[in-house]
This record gives C-alpha cells, structure tokens and sequence, in this order.
C-alpha cells in the first residue's frame, strides 16, 4: 500500500459528475500541499485543484475553475475532488500529490514536479 491510494475514478456521460478520494498515509497527509494532477494521452501531466491543509485554501486551474471543488477530511486523511459538468477534455488518468510546492505548481500552471509523494492513478474517461 503506497502512501496516497486513489479511488472512485470511471466512466461517466459529458456534463456527469463523479468524486474522486485520495486517502493519504499519515507522513503524506502532513507532507505539504495536497493537489490533483492529470495527464490525458499525449499530454504532459497538469495541475487541476490544490489544497494547503494548514489554512484550507484551494486553488484552481482555469480549465475546472467553477466545475470541481477540492476538499479535505482530516480524521479520515481523505482529499477530494469533486468534479461536476463534466466535459470530454476532462478526460484524463488523475493523480493526487504531496508535496511543499503542490500549490505553488497549480497555481504558477507549471509543469507537475518530481513531488515527493505521487499516487498510482486513476482513470476518468467522459463520454461524448
């Protein structure tokens, strides 16, 4: 078991919603910034949502601005991304991340780093 384990990823009709979870190890959870990332085929692997646990600020790329929420449970050491009007460019493998600059990342719209926690992905497809 990794220390950032994804779930809830699928198939879904455009302007669906779905929920993805990450549930974090106890190091991971208290490791930085918690984000999402996706790299859909051919392209490079992206910010989508942040989250500083700390303060609870959220951040967004302008891509999903408005149509996903980040969120966070800490009892249960769970980030989520809620995804709604779901489009086909969504379309992507997801991936949640730990690390200091997982924020600043989205934020700047820079290329995903070498973070220090990575999860195994998964799989969102919308169908048009």
């Amino acid at each position: 078991q990794g220390h950032l384990v994804e779930s809830g990823g699928g198939s879904v009709q455009t302007g669906g919603s779905m929920r993805l979870s990450c549930v974090a190890s106890e190091e991971a959870f208290r490791g930085g910034c918690i984000g999402w990332f996706r790299q859909a085929t051919w392209d490079e692997r992206a910010g989508v949502a942040a989250i500083f646990p700390t303060l609870g600020d959220t951040y967004y790329d302008d891509s999903v601005e408005g149509r996903f929420t980040i969120s966070l449970d800490e009892a249960k050491k769970s980030v989520y991304l809620q995804m709604t009007a779901l489009k086909p460019e969504d379309t992507a493998m997801y991936y949640c991340a730990v690390d200091t600059d997982v924020c600043a990342t989205v934020i700047g719209r820079r290329r995903a780093g070498n973070f220090k926690y990575w999860g195994q992905g998964i799989q969102v497809a919308v169908q048009s």
